[in-house]
């Protein structure tokens, strides 16, 4: 074989390439992963299949999470939607279930994610923007109008005040008949990454961490077949990261979240089956389904073999999927539906258990109806028509994505460690090694473009003199009055002393080591606001200030 390979390159490097060259010097994934011409059995020798890959629904899970993956269901097909009012958003919610959506997900606006009220200075111009405007359980029960708990799953992308969302959703659900138990969902609830790479955060990182384990905690007892916490690298890569620094500095962050917990006197198969988490499809095909399976080893074999878990559902990674933002274009923005048709189709060839398809106007606003189905709908065609969902893992084999899977994890591992010389993900984040990696990966990713290394269809290539704008989603910016008002009148309506008892209840139990979920619970049910809960805790933990010093 080899003797074969060698005379094969030869042939080719001395008879072939002199009259055909090849179109670039060097082939690379986005990761600068050197990608070859040929692979041969050669460049999987090494692997172990009962050691490596294995048989899907069991360890170490390279192959999928579940033993029959898309032959038993399909992955739940999740729209990220939210702009405007609580009532413009339920809309668009019974919309999108009615053609055929199988789970919700809500994208809040960034004085909610921030722990802001709609009529708060710092919300002005902001309300409604980029997603919803919740203030309160008010706003949450007109979110939830008509949508039943017990039937839909949820995934709400908050971080810093997700526990006060989570009680909103969970009392909600007690307003319908459904009991905690019965709900089904994720709260995203990742804050190292927002210190890491998108900046929605509030307080520094030890209380966050109190909270999140807080979280874990109360619904390991009371909502148990929640996910209490999506940890993610989707932001991480639309940062500007590599393929091989999202995964690291995910599984970094899960492990710094595992920690925390086993620290707060958890045991770790009590929570660790309910943590899920959350990658980017970027552009690069084959890279991408590689990334995911690698995860999966790497998580298995962290879970297993350092913190000790028992339980295989502690091992396993199970992920949500969203296309890459970060890869649309003003430019000729139909053509993001092409990208979006493929990078979702790596997500699914990788074994997500949940995807978002972007829309194809993400680039210049918040997608219309009408864009919202063609990114549903491309995820339909791929699930019913395509067939790649009839056979579990069906690249599995493929010399190169074997050993393109392999390298990739290679390089995790390498990460991982350097992180660990470092003091964790919390230290390493405090010094901003994960800032300043991630930062020089983004300016070479650019660098490329403006050099035309990298080509860009419609933006450094193939480029229209003219080009016909769309009709886009504006949201009118009566809103943030509108919801100032509402809120407003709520204030005026609602038992003003029992919410003044519910936030003094709340400082106290910030003062103590008491779990806070009761306490917030507490407030959300007397219809105390998003606001006065952070603001609240801000008095007693702080807000966190970033100072990098690598």
């Amino acid at each position: 074989m080899r003797e074969k390979l060698a005379a094969w390159e030869k042939k080719v490097e001395e008879k072939i390439l002199p009259r055909t060259p090849e179109r670039q010097a060097k082939f690379a994934t986005t990761s600068e992963i050197e990608i070859k011409r040929l692979y041969t059995p050669e460049d999987t020798k090494d692997l172990d299949y009962l050691e490596q890959l294995g048989f899907p629904g069991e360890y170490p899970f390279t192959r999928g999470v579940q033993p029959t993956m898309y032959r038993g269901r399909f992955w739940t097909m999740r729209q990220y939607a939210g702009y405007g009012t609580a009532a413009e958003t339920n809309r668009r919610f019974h919309y999108l279930l009615e053609q055929g959506q199988t789970g919700l997900s809500v994208a809040f606006d960034l004085p909610t994610q921030i722990g802001y009220d709609s009529d708060h200075p710092m919300a002005r111009g902001e309300v409604g923007k980029v997603g919803v405007a919740i203030d309160s359980l008010q706003d949450m029960e007109i979110l939830l109008q008509g949508i039943p708990l017990d039937k839909v799953s949820t995934s709400m992308t908050i971080n810093a005040p997700a526990a006060v969302l989570l009680a909103m959703y969970i009392v909600v659900g007690e307003k319908q008949g459904v009991r905690p138990e019965q709900l089904n969902g994720t709260i995203q609830n990742d804050i190292l990454k927002e210190y890491i790479a998108r900046g929605t955060y509030i307080f520094p990182p030890e209380p966050s961490m109190r909270l999140i384990t807080d979280i874990f905690a109360f619904c390991s007892r009371h909502v148990p077949n929640w996910n209490t916490i999506s940890i993610s690298g989707y932001h991480i890569r639309e940062a500007g990261s590599t393929a091989v620094q999202e995964v690291a500095f995910t599984l970094a962050n899960g492990i710094a979240y595992v920690e925390a917990a086993i620290k707060a006197g958890l045991k770790v198969d009590d929570f660790a089956p309910r943590l899920s988490f959350f990658f980017n499809a970027h552009s690069n095909f084959f890279e991408e389904i590689a990334k995911f399976r690698a995860a999966r080893r790497i998580w298995a074999k962290i879970m297993r073999e350092r913190f000790k878990a028992e339980n295989p559902r502690s091992w396993m990674l199970r992920f949500h999927t969203q296309t890459a933002g970060c890869t649309l274009t003003a430019q000729q923005p139909d053509t993001n539906i092409m990208r979006v048709a493929f990078q979702a189709l790596s997500a699914v060839l990788g074994g997500t258990q949940s995807l978002h398809t972007n829309s194809r106007d993400e680039a210049l606003a918040l997608p219309t109806e009408e864009s919202a189905l063609i990114a549903l709908r491309t995820q339909q065609v791929i699930a019913y028509e395509t067939g790649v969902t009839d056979t579990i893992d069906p690249l599995a084999g493929s010399y190169f994505i074997e050993s393109l899977t392999s390298e990739i994890e290679n390089r995790v591992w390498q990460y991982l460690n350097k992180i660990e010389e470092i003091g964790g993900a919390v230290r390493a984040i405090e010094l901003g090694y994960q800032q300043k990696e991630i930062q020089e990966a983004a300016f070479r990713y650019q660098m490329e473009i403006e050099s035309g290394e990298r080509i860009v269809v419609g933006v450094n290539k193939f480029v229209l003199p003219e080009e016909k704008q769309p009709q886009i989603l504006r949201v009118d910016p009566a809103v943030g009055r509108e919801q100032a008002a509402r809120l407003q009148a709520l204030k005026q309506e609602r038992d003003n002393l029992a919410v003044a008892n519910a936030l003094q209840n709340l400082k106290e139990t910030a003062c103590s080591t008491d779990n806070l979920l009761p306490a917030i619970l507490q407030a959300v049910r007397v219809y105390a606001t998003l606001g006065e809960i952070c603001d609240t805790l801000r008095q007693v933990f702080g807000e966190h200030q970033q100072h990098l010093t690598i």
